[in-house]
This record gives structure tokens, C-alpha cells and sequence, in this order.
């Protein structure tokens, strides 16, 4: 394949990812439709920027190796499904407490506690960083579409396209679930969509954690 044609995959392939449900679909769901747009906008360039690293360390075989690694990949895995899972059951604390005290249902700051753009950017970035799915889904794209030979400018056409998709997509979602059309609408569902999204951030952190502690009993 020549680099244009190498480049269209790229891009079709992470976009069909990118809109796949997940933990980061989840994060700008739930924090666009609870804390608004400005919100939900950092977490789409903290996501894309995590995207953009990953991406980065994929292109100079820094993930290769640490996929390679039981030892750095466990780690990985630990940290990431702990990070996850303590969002999504900081969440859910959050909703037994507007639960208990329904004043507090529409208080954004009772539950993830996201105190501005700069929390919010850094929450988005952390998040994916942590995500070990993450590191093998670039490691595998990379490796599969992204030969060797490919010249310096393709690969920084293809770390452009990977961002910038990325930050496309999160932002699109964050401003589309942020209208007023939309918030009138999803405002007295609020407190369900942030019980699947903090379910579901749970569930991921929670089968990661599994995962790492099943493939080290294995090695034992």
C-alpha cells in the first residue's frame, strides 16, 4: 500500500473505534450532560491528547516493549483498572447521595468532583493514558498498517490524523450533548445516564484488574 492509502485506513479504522462504547465514550457522555460543554470540551482534548502519546510511544516502540513486558504490562493493568473503577464507584457513591438527598441530584460537585477545565483536561488524558485496551489497540494498528518504511512525513501525517480524529469525534459529542435542546431533554434522565457510564466505567476497570490477576496466577 502506498502512505495515502496506508493513512485512509488509519483513519477509518480508529474512527470506527473511536465510536465504539467504551471508557472514554463514557467519560464525555456522562460529564458533558452533567457539568456542560466547556467541561465536557476538556475532557475531549484531555482524551485526545492521551490518543496523541499513546500514538507517539506505538510509532517508537515504547508500547511494543512494554506489551512484551508481563512485568510492565501487570503494572499497567493494575493501575489502569484501579484508576477506572475508583471513578466509576466515585460515581456511584455520587448518585447513592443524591439518592438520599435529591436537593443535591443536579449539584455537579457532589460526585466526580470536577473543579474546572484544567481537572477535567487531566481526568480525559488520565484516563485513556491508563487504559491498557489502550496501549494494545495502537500497538496492534501500528504494527499492522504503519510499515516500517514509511517515510517521517507520513508518520507525522498519521500522529496528525489520529489526534485530530480523535479530538473531532470527543468534541462533537461533548457540544451535541450539551445543547440546550439536548440538556431540556436528558435533564430529568441525568441521574441514569451518569448510573451506566459510571457502571460501565466500572465494569472495564473491574474486568482489567480481573484480567491482570488471572494472567498472573496463570504465570505462577
Amino acid at each position: 500500500m502506498n502512505e495515502a492509502t496506508v493513512l485512509i485506513t488509519l483513519a477509518t479504522v480508529h474512527f470506527i473505534a473511536l465510536m465504539s462504547p467504551g471508557p472514554d465514550f463514557a467519560l464525555v457522555v456522562q460529564n458533558s450532560t452533567r457539568y456542560g460543554r466547556q467541561t465536557g470540551l476538556a475532557i475531549a482534548l484531555g482524551l485526545s491528547v492521551g490518543i496523541l502519546i499513546h500514538s507517539i510511544l506505538s510509532l517508537t516502540g515504547i508500547s511494543y516493549l512494554v506489551h512484551s513486558s508481563p512485568t510492565l504490562f501487570f503494572v499497567l493493568q493494575i493501575l489502569g483498572g484501579s484508576y477506572l473503577t475508583y471513578i466509576g464507584i466515585s460515581g456511584i457513591k455520587g448518585i447513592y447521595s443524591s439518592f438520599k438527598d435529591p436537593s443535591d441530584a443536579k449539584s455537579p460537585t457532589k460526585d466526580l468532583t470536577l473543579s474546572g477545565k484544567k481537572q477535567a483536561f487531566t481526568r480525559g488524558m488520565t484516563t485513556n493514558l491508563l487504559n491498557p485496551k489502550a496501549l494494545v489497540f495502537f500497538v496492534s494498528l501500528m504494527s499492522s498498517l504503519v510499515p516500517a518504511t514509511m517515510s517521517v512525513s507520513g508518520k507525522l501525517a498519521a500522529l496528525f490524523i489520529l489526534w485530530s480524529l480523535s479530538l473531532f469525534w470527543f468534541s462533537l459529542l461533548a457540544w451535541a450533548l450539551s445543547t440546550k435542546r439536548v440538556q431540556q431533554k436528558i435533564i430529568n434522565a441525568s441521574i441514569y445516564i451518569d448510573s451506566l457510564c459510571c457502571a460501565l466505567l466500572t465494569l472495564v476497570g473491574g474486568a482489567i484488574l480481573w484480567q491482570a490477576i488471572t494472567e498472573l496466577s496463570a504465570i505462577a
